[in-house]
């Protein structure tokens, strides 16, 4: 007759329940110091009972234990992030070394090579991208025209005003000048004019 397999459930009755707890931990601990001794295992076993007592075992120490395991968790941690690391700079790697040959395979197509291979809806996909870059750079030398057409506009009109300013600043010079040289021929006919005559001649004795 086989023995009947007893469900593991939380077990509700305390009393029971802290009979359970005492017997498994004495089975417990029991098998810890046996793996330790036969297999010289370093191991360590913290429990809490239901009522919160602390019960522990170790090979060494508990606090040695716990410590190897901190030193080791935290170097495994420590490869596993760089073991992590070194695969996503691996996956970059890729994606750009295919990023760049799908550049360089889609820059030929553009220049017309390589089209044996692509289908009639990769021909005419390629023929529209042409067509919308040949419309930009279309777009863009006239609008770089007119705006040459505009300076130059701007630049002309600027030189007009220039020699106009230029030509007026020399009509006011000459007229100026010419102001000037009347105005001295004037100066001097007048002075002739009112300067007292002069007589020369010896005075006659009679």
């Amino acid at each position: 007759m086989s023995k009947q397999k007893m469900e593991i459930k939380k077990i509700e009755k305390n009393a029971s329940r802290q009979a359970t707890f005492s017997k498994r931990k004495r089975g417990i601990f029991k098998k810890a110091k046996e793996l330790s001794t036969l297999c010289d295992a370093d191991l360590a076993l913290i429990v809490f009972s239901p009522s919160g007592k602390l019960f522990d075992f170790a090979s060494s120490s508990v606090q040695e234990v716990t410590e190897r395991y901190h030193m080791q968790t935290s170097i495994y941690r420590s490869q596993d992030q760089q073991s992590h690391e070194f695969q996503l700079e691996k996956d970059t790697y890729y994606l750009k070394c295919k990023e760049l040959t799908d550049k360089t395979i889609g820059l030929r197509h553009l220049n017309g090579e390589e089209l044996q291979g692509l289908k009639i809806h990769e021909l005419q996909k390629l023929e529209r991208v042409l067509e919308k870059g040949l419309a930009r750079v279309s777009k863009e030398k006239d609008q770089r025209n007119l705006k040459d057409i505009i300076e130059m506009k701007k630049r002309g009109l600027q030189m007009v005003q220039d020699n106009h300013r230029l030509k007026k600043m020399r009509s006011q010079a000459n007229s100026q000048g010419q102001s000037s040289k009347s105005n001295s021929v004037e100066e001097s006919d007048n002075r002739d004019h009112d300067a007292p005559n002069l007589n020369l001649g010896l005075p006659m004795f009679e």
